[in-house]
């Protein structure tokens, strides 16, 4: 076998083993800075036809698939306050959480993306129907994503703040916890 399928299985399993998170909330204080070279990205503020380079953290260089199969450019997130949200479609906490993460996408003003693992896509494409999520979801069938932000079991977050640094929390979050986590990176 070669080696990135050795060490892709290996990543699959212990994903696998880490089941529907344990409910306990902890931060892996795992606030990256970006040392990566900056890359041109639209500003929503700037005038059109105008580009505001910013960093791209390397947790967003990736590109991958959404669940309805459009192509997601990690990139794209970088250089505005963004919240990834890491679940499982057959996790009984994600599937408690859903509903105020969807909430949270709609009324907080900054940028969501779901990131889905642990199953295959059809399932995935059903738990984003059932919950009405509105906001990307990527079909991370591989956990690629997942292992680029060293998230190991879900439900999990990505807090990135628009200057790229990267909280990641493991666990489920109260309304009121995902609230002022939203708040802190959108400033």
């Amino acid at each position: 076998m070669r080696r990135s399928t050795i060490i892709g299985l290996a990543a699959a399993a212990m994903l696998t083993l880490a089941a529907c998170g344990s409910g306990e909330t902890t931060s892996s204080s795992a606030t990256t800075s970006t040392s990566t070279a900056p890359t041109a990205a639209a500003s929503s503020d700037a005038p059109q036809g105008e580009a505001e380079a910013v960093s791209v953290p390397k947790q967003l260089q990736f590109t991958s698939k959404t669940t309805a199969g459009a192509t997601f450019e990690g990139a794209s997130l970088a250089g505005k306050p963004a919240v990834v949200w890491f679940w499982a479609p057959w996790c009984h906490i994600c599937k408690g959480e859903a509903p105020r993460v969807r909430d949270a996408a709609k009324s907080s003003g900054v940028s969501f993306l779901g990131v889905a693992a642990l199953d295959d896509v059809e399932p995935m494409k059903g738990f984003v129907e059932e919950f009405d999520l509105d906001f990307p979801n990527l079909a991370d069938t591989k956990a690629a994503v997942w292992a680029r932000f060293g998230v190991t079991s879900q439900p999990s977050y990505a807090f990135i703040s628009a200057d790229g640094d990267v909280d990641v929390v493991a666990g489920a979050l109260s309304a009121s916890e995902l609230d002022s986590r939203i708040a802190k990176i959108a400033g």
